[in-house]
């Protein structure tokens, strides 16, 4: 699972400097409370971004020089990097989409992600599969036609179903729990992709839903 990385006055060159990938820095500090805010946030992009983008966040107090060099005056401070060159930056507490935000000229697309109409047509022509993440009860009451349910909770034990089959899983349920398990099997080698936004998006385009 990918997570934020720690990186020192010692390593940032190695890390960031030198990183091929777009580089979104979190400059904070132990005793900061809109940092410990923005922790779960920061969390979550390292998960959805693996292999687009590296997360990264350096400790100013412990870090003089990254602190100097990035003019750390009030923090939380991020800062999107890419070939070691400063892309944008954002400061304080800022919601997910405005960090993406900052990313958006220099990260590659996601080729993971299936649009509903997409998922419907491939479905269809009989080259994509519709894994409902979801919990039975849910997925009972209503799914994407001929989906078959594979919960979050039963993934570790069940997870190699989705490897190997003529048609490729696209998983669904919640957007920001099926796209995360998704990148995460992706990190490991499974050839899955995720309905983007989730089952929510598929009603909302009015296509077919079975009870």
């Amino acid at each position: 699972m990918s997570t934020v990385q720690v990186v020192t006055d010692a390593t940032f060159e190695a890390e960031v400097m030198n990183e091929a990938l777009p580089v979104l820095v979190d400059l904070y500090a132990d005793w900061c409370g809109p940092c410990r805010q923005m922790a779960p946030v920061m969390a979550q992009l390292a998960q959805e971004l693996a292999g687009r983008a590296k997360v990264v966040k350096i400790d100013v107090d412990r870090n003089p020089m990254c602190a100097q060099m990035f003019r750390a005056s009030s923090i939380p401070m991020f800062v999107a990097m890419h070939r070691g060159k400063v892309v944008g930056h954002q400061m304080g507490a800022v919601p997910k989409s405005a960090l993406l935000g900052l990313l958006e000229k220099v990260i590659g697309p996601d080729d993971a992600e299936v649009e509903p109409e997409e998922l419907a047509r491939q479905l269809v022509s009989g080259k994509a599969e519709a894994i409902d993440v979801r919990d039975p009860s849910s997925y009972g009451r209503f799914r994407i036609p001929g989906a078959k349910n594979l919960p979050a909770g039963d993934l570790d034990t069940r997870k190699e179903e989705l490897r190997g089959g003529p048609k490729v899983p696209v998983l669904y349920g919640r957007a920001d729990e099926a796209s995360t398990i998704a990148r995460q099997l992706r990190s490991e080698g499974f050839l899955v992709r995720y309905l983007k936004g989730g089952f929510l998006a598929w009603e909302a385009e009015d296509l077919e839903v079975e009870r």
